[in-house]
């Protein structure tokens, strides 16, 4: 499964762990796969780190790292190292699949963001590797204003390209306002999760204990019905 965002900072890794972690918790062995970490020179937590403390998942692995904060090629270039090569990323997606149950791939931006180069030499994204591969997709969204377009447009890009897709909210609000419900009416027919603001920093076992609440069966999760989790939500 390959995870994507309408944006930066929506809640990817947060998402990625909570999969991983009810994934872990449902007897599978996981794997995740960090194709092109960026950013590595601000000295923060990698992305791996962060669901490595908060999922435990079997095994996690990083396959490029770059110093600026930018698009993986973009970074590649910048820093004068090798950019990610397509069928590279393929091959270590497929070697860690003969060994685990559940492979969850987390890019980097949105859909379309450049990763890297193909043996051409021509950018590929994570939609082409995701074309390659074959696999499902899950789109980590915001909950709040501008969501709708952003959510449609990299579904539509799916979509066209042939590749299932759910849709996650990476933050729903402790006090959610109209724009929140009203926007959650509309993504319902996709959604297959929503995980509460500020789930990253909760301690792991918490987090681990938690994530299934969040996600649906699609996900590994137990949450099954929309309208009981709206009024649980309200109410909290």
């Amino acid at each position: 499964m390959l995870v994507t965002g309408t944006d930066t900072d929506v809640g990817k890794t947060i998402a990625t762990s909570a999969v991983a972690a009810a994934a872990t918790a449902a007897g599978l062995r996981v794997a995740v796969i960090k194709p092109g970490q960026t950013g590595v020179a601000g000295g923060a937590p990698t992305d791996i780190e962060l669901v490595t403390r908060l999922a435990a998942p079997a095994t996690t692995r990083t396959l490029a790292s770059y110093p600026d904060p930018l698009a993986p090629l973009a970074a590649a270039r910048v820093a004068h190292l090798p950019p990610l090569e397509l069928y590279e990323v393929v091959d270590a997606v497929r070697a860690e699949a003969e060994g685990h149950d559940l492979v969850l791939v987390e890019g980097a931006g949105g859909l379309l963001v450049p990763m890297g180069v193909r043996p051409s030499g021509e950018p590929w994204t994570l939609a082409d590797l995701a074309t390659t591969l074959g696999v499902r997709a899950l789109v980590v969204a915001r909950a709040g204003l501008g969501t709708l377009n952003h959510t449609a447009l990299t579904l539509e890009a799916l979509g066209r390209r042939g590749v299932p897709a759910g849709v996650v909210l990476g933050a729903w609000p402790a006090e959610p306002e109209l724009v929140h419900w009203a926007n959650l009416s509309e993504l319902v027919p996709h959604l297959v999760g929503a995980l509460p603001d500020g789930a990253g920093a909760m301690d792991p076992g918490v987090f681990r204990r938690s994530a299934p609440g969040w996600l649906t069966p699609a996900l590994y999760g137990v949450l099954d019905n929309w309208r009981v989790w709206a009024e649980e939500a309200g109410s909290a």
